[in-house]
């Protein structure tokens, strides 16, 4: 039944949200930009939250206060599940762009939704468009959008350990080092069991949600900003070790 109730809802939103789309669409273009974004995001944060009650998700957060509130920045978190989407999404304070996967493009419905959100799609068999992308990225965060990514690239399947987490790619941070914004990083723990642990059923759990200390590229001394991939790595897993004792 939570499965039934959980993927029928999610079809049921994206069938009807074209119209909502409409209206935002008309509201930017004629009256104001920025809040017909804002409105949006909160609706696709209210819809998430149904998620959270109908999946049966219960989300312990620590450390929510370092979120900075008045500023773009750059998220990057460790990746178990689609779920890890609507799990942080819902808690985002402003416009936040997320970077998925190209394959979600080919989503008609979820592509829409996803470019008025700011997201942008990755193609990493393609340099050139993964450049463009990055590009992108680094434009939003100059205009106050943060930036959400996952630079493990794909998500980790090892469900022996909930601490592994995949090799951090450098390039993902060139958003905040052309910036100057700061990084956030998240770690996720749990999310693989409302789903992908069980495929194709939908099982309530029990997730923690921690947010780490923000820091600018330029407060790393040089061999951390040179390998700032495994820097935040190292930091992420050392969140998720300390997660199996809560």
């Amino acid at each position: 039944m939570r499965t039934i109730l959980t993927f029928g809802f999610i079809f049921l939103y994206l069938l009807v949200g074209y119209i909502p789309l409409g209206i935002f669409w008309l509201y930017g273009k004629f009256v104001d930009q920025k809040k017909a974004d804002l409105i949006q995001l909160r609706m696709i944060q209210w819809v998430f939250r149904v998620l959270h009650v109908l999946a049966g998700i219960r989300v312990t957060v620590i450390g929510e206060e370092n979120i900075p509130r008045d500023e773009a920045v750059l998220y990057v978190a460790n990746h178990r599940s689609m779920v890890d989407i609507v799990i942080t999404y819902a808690r985002c304070p402003g416009l936040t762009g997320f970077v998925a996967k190209d394959v979600v493009n080919k989503v008609p419905a979820l592509r829409a939704w996803m470019k008025r959100l700011h997201c942008e799609f990755l193609n990493r068999e393609d340099i050139k468009e993964g450049l463009k992308t990055i590009l992108n990225c680094i434009e939003k965060v100059k205009n106050g959008i943060s930036i959400f990514i996952f630079p493990e690239g794909t998500r980790n399947k090892n469900k022996e350990d909930a601490t592994d987490i995949g090799e951090f790619k450098d390039g993902s941070f060139k958003i905040a080092s052309k910036t100057g914004c700061k990084i956030v990083p998240v770690a996720i723990t749990g999310t693989n069991k409302i789903f992908e642990d069980h495929f194709p059923t939908i099982k309530a759990a029990d997730i923690i949600l921690e947010y780490g200390k923000p820091v600018t590229f330029k407060e790393l001394d040089k061999e951390d900003q040179k390998h700032i991939g495994a820097y935040f790595q190292n930091t992420i897993q050392g969140m998720l070790i300390a997660h199996q004792n809560l």
